[in-house]
C-alpha cells in the first residue's frame, strides 16, 4: 500500500514534468522508473571522457514548454549555425539562414542546393511557419510534409537534397510522410530558435528536472509489471493503490500495462558515434546527405558544437542512420565508414568507433490526421491517465507540455 495520491509511472520527460507540476501544486505522488536513473530516451552516457546521448538529439530554445519550465543559463547550451552542410556530387554547399547570417545572403542563393526560386519559396515557408498562434497552426488544413513542400512550389531538387535529410533526420521520417502542422511548428522552432547542446548533453534536461523533486518521492529500478483497476504491481512483488495512476512511459511500453491503449507505431534510428584526433569539418554545423546514397543520414561532429562533449585531445562525431535495416552492428559500422571514406578521405580509417546505439521506439510517427496538441485530453477512465510525446508532439517540448497537462488534470480531478 501507500500513501501518495498519485503514481506516475515512467521517469522521462513526461513523467518528470507532471512530477514537477503536482509537486509544486502539493499534491502527494511516487515516481517509479523502471531503469537505473531518470530521462528516458533523453540521456547522456559518459564514455572514456565523451558525452554520448542516447542517439543525435538537440534542443531548440524557442520550445515554448521549456521556455516556461527549464533554466537555459544553467543548461550551458551551446548553439548551432542557423542551417546546414550538404553534401551533393562530392562537394559542401553551406546553407544558412539570411535572415540570422545575412552575409552569408549571396552565398546561400547561388549553391547548388534548389534554385533560387526555392531559395525565395523558404522565405515565404518561413512567414507562413511564424503566422498565427501556435494552437492555430496545429489546427490548418495539413497533408504529408512532401506533399506540403510540393504544393508549395519547391523544385524535387530542393526537397530532395535539403528537405528530405533534413526534415528526414528530425522526424526519423525519409519518406516525408509526417504531417504538415509537424513540418511548420518545427520549421518555426528553427526559425525562432537556436538549435543547441547543454554542454553537459542531452541528459542534463532531465536532470535538471528532476533536481527540483525531493529524492524520496523517485523510486528507479522499480519495474512495473501489472495494473488492475487502481492497483499497480511491481516485478518485486510488491502492490500499490493510488487514488490516480499516470502512466508515462513511451507508447509501446504503455501499450504492454494499458492494452486499450493506440499508440502510433514509432520510427527507429541507428546512431554511432566516433572519436577523431582532428575534426573532418570545422564549425558547429548539421552536415546532411544530399545525395541521398548511402546510410548516413547525416552527421555532426559534436565538440565543434559543445566542445565539452569529448577530451581536449579528441573530437566527437555522431554519425545518423534513419530506420536501420536489421543487420549487425559491424556490418553497419563498416557500410558506414566506407561512406565516410569517400567524404573525408583516408583520416576517416583511423577513426575509434566508440558506440553504437539503436533507439527502436526513438519517436513517434506523426501523419494524417495529426491532433491539435493543445486538446490533448490526458484521462482515460477512473483515474487512470496518460501523458507522453506520443500524446501530443513528438519533441522534447511536447513530452513536458503533456507531462504539465496531464499533472493539471489530475489536480483538478482529484478535487473534484
Amino acid at each position: 500500500m501507500m500513501n501518495s495520491d498519485v503514481l506516475i509511472i515512467g521517469a522521462g520527460l513526461a513523467g518528470l514534468s507532471c512530477a514537477r507540476t503536482l509537486e509544486s501544486c502539493g499534491i502527494s505522488y511516487l515516481l517509479l522508473e523502471a531503469s537505473d536513473t531518470v530521462g528516458g530516451r533523453v540521456r547522456t552516457d559518459h564514455v572514456n571522457g565523451f558525452l554520448l546521448d542516447r542517439g543525435f538529439q538537440v534542443f531548440s530554445t524557442a520550445y515554448p514548454e521549456a521556455n516556461r519550465i527549464l533554466d537555459y543559463p544553467s543548461l550551458k547550451l551551446n548553439h548551432f549555425a542557423p542551417g546546414a552542410v550538404i553534401r551533393l556530387k562530392g562537394k559542401w554547399h553551406r546553407i544558412l539562414d539570411p535572415f540570422r547570417r545575412p552575409f552569408s545572403a549571396i552565398q546561400t542563393l547561388l549553391s547548388p542546393i534548389g534554385t533560387i526560386s526555392d531559395k525565395f519559396l523558404m522565405a515565404k515557408f518561413r512567414h507562413w511557419a511564424l503566422s498565427d498562434t501556435i494552437s492555430e497552426l496545429f489546427s490548418r488544413q495539413e497533408r504529408s510534409t512532401l506533399h506540403y513542400l510540393q504544393d508549395l512550389g519547391f523544385s524535387a531538387n530542393m526537397i530532395n537534397r535539403f528537405f528530405r535529410p533534413f526534415l528526414g533526420g528530425v522526424f526519423l521520417d525519409s519518406e516525408l510522410n509526417t504531417s504538415s502542422r509537424m513540418a511548420e511548428f518545427i520549421f518555426r522552432m528553427f526559425a525562432s530558435g537556436s538549435t543547441s547542446l547543454p554542454a553537459e548533453g542531452m541528459g542534463a534536461i532531465p536532470q535538471q528536472i528532476c533536481s527540483f523533486l525531493p529524492p524520496k518521492k523517485i523510486r528507479t529500478q522499480a519495474k512495473v509489471t501489472s495494473i488492475h483497476d487502481t492497483t499497480v504491481t511491481l516485478e518485486s512483488g510488491e502492490s500499490l493503490s493510488p487514488h490516480a495512476i499516470v502512466m508515462a512511459t513511451e507508447g509501446t511500453a504503455a501499450k504492454q500495462l494499458i492494452p486499450s491503449l493506440k499508440p502510433p507505431p514509432y520510427h527507429s534510428v541507428t546512431c554511432l558515434y566516433f572519436a577523431a584526433p582532428e575534426p573532418p569539418f570545422v564549425g558547429p554545423y548539421l552536415l546532411l546527405n544530399g545525395e541521398g546514397v548511402g546510410p548516413i543520414n547525416n552527421l555532426c561532429v559534436l565538440s565543434q558544437v559543445a566542445p565539452t562533449y569529448s577530451p581536449t585531445t579528441q573530437e566527437l562525431l555522431s554519425v545518423s542512420v534513419l530506420n536501420p535495416k536489421d543487420q549487425s552492428e559491424p556490418t553497419l559500422e563498416a557500410q558506414v565508414r566506407s561512406q565516410l571514406l569517400k567524404w573525408f578521405g583516408t583520416q576517416a580509417k583511423d577513426w575509434q568507433h566508440l558506440h553504437t546505439s539503436t533507439i527502436r521506439a526513438a519517436q513517434p510517427r506523426q501523419v494524417v490526421p495529426f491532433p491539435n496538441p493543445q486538446a490533448f485530453q490526458p484521462h482515460l477512465q477512473n483515474g487512470m491517465f496518460v501523458c507522453g510525446d506520443y500524446c501530443t508532439t513528438g519533441t522534447i517540448d511536447g513530452a513536458l507540455f503533456s507531462g504539465h497537462r496531464t499533472a493539471e488534470n489530475v489536480r483538478d480531478w482529484l478535487e473534484r
